[in-house]
């Protein structure tokens, strides 16, 4: 069990809750900050374990309430502050979190950077249409984590250029099902918790996608609803049951309106025919 994956879910009730409860005390600067400072503690905690996911937990926790304000440029400007602050920190930190940055910069002569440089192989020995379901030769052992993490470079040697696309295609629409779900609800809370889970799936997906092409660190971020994985794959499944609820209820009530109006208006054709 994870808890840093239970800490997503908790901190898009929690972030959307606040936000609906007293939205004109978040949507400001100050708000932000005093929000962001409650989320503190629990985000310091998976830090201490694992970065990448204390990153995940804060963006979206960020986003939920980015959202909801109306001034959206001191959210940039504080985004890409922290981003080099983080970056620099790192870096200057040493350890395994320094390395995997001196990796991504020498990836094809650096001893620790197999695991990505084999990814990479296995990306572009796939060519466009791939071996086939099952030709990869780079899942037996050399690729590390190839049913986790790296399960994308797999993909992309068995099905090509082609599949890789495909993936990002249907991860993209179901994005965008989420939006017009969102755009359309009937209440603030169920609106925001839809924001978090959409920024859940939309942030790990382009991480991985990331990682395992080396245009940024490598990092243990899974690929939603492919990547292997008991906690994680338990609480995503938890939170699309809750984001149908939401589209649920707006067709409940669209249907409800327009039975209204149905009974409306053959009312009034009745009235006028007397």
């Amino acid at each position: 069990f994870q808890p840093s994956e239970l800490a997503k879910f908790v901190v898009i009730i929690f972030g959307a809750y606040l936000c609906s409860k007293n939205p004109k005390k978040v949507n400001t600067f100050g708000g932000f900050i005093k929000a962001m400072f409650l989320v503190a503690p629990l985000i310091i905690l998976i830090l201490i374990e694992n970065l990448s996911a204390a990153i995940i937990v804060a963006v979206i926790y960020g986003v939920i309430i980015f959202v909801n304000a109306k001034k959206t440029i001191p959210y940039f400007i504080l985004a890409v502050i922290l981003g080099v602050v983080v970056w620099v920190s790192v870096k200057l930190q040493g350890g395994y979190r320094s390395a995997r940055i001196e990796i991504l910069e020498n990836v094809e002569t650096s001893e620790k950077g197999q695991q990505i440089l084999q990814g990479l192989y296995a990306i572009a020995s796939g060519g466009i249409f791939g071996k086939g379901l099952g030709g990869s030769e780079q899942k037996y052992g050399r690729v590390p984590e190839a049913y986790n993490d790296m399960i994308f470079t797999i993909i992309c040697e068995e099905f090509g250029l082609f599949g890789g696309i495909a993936i990002i295609l249907l991860f993209t629409l179901i994005l965008i099902r989420m939006f017009i779900v969102i755009m359309n609800a009937k209440d603030r809370f169920g609106a925001l918790v839809g924001v978090g889970i959409m920024s859940q799936i939309g942030i790990q997906v382009v991480l991985n996608i990331l990682v395992v092409t080396s245009i940024i660190p490598s990092t243990g971020v899974i690929l939603p609803f492919i990547s292997f994985g008991g906690t994680a794959i338990i609480i995503m499944l938890f939170e699309i049951g809750i984001f149908l609820n939401i589209s649920w209820k707006i067709e409940y009530k669209n249907q409800m309106l327009a039975k209204r109006a149905e009974r409306y208006y053959n009312n009034r054709a009745l009235s006028l025919r007397r």
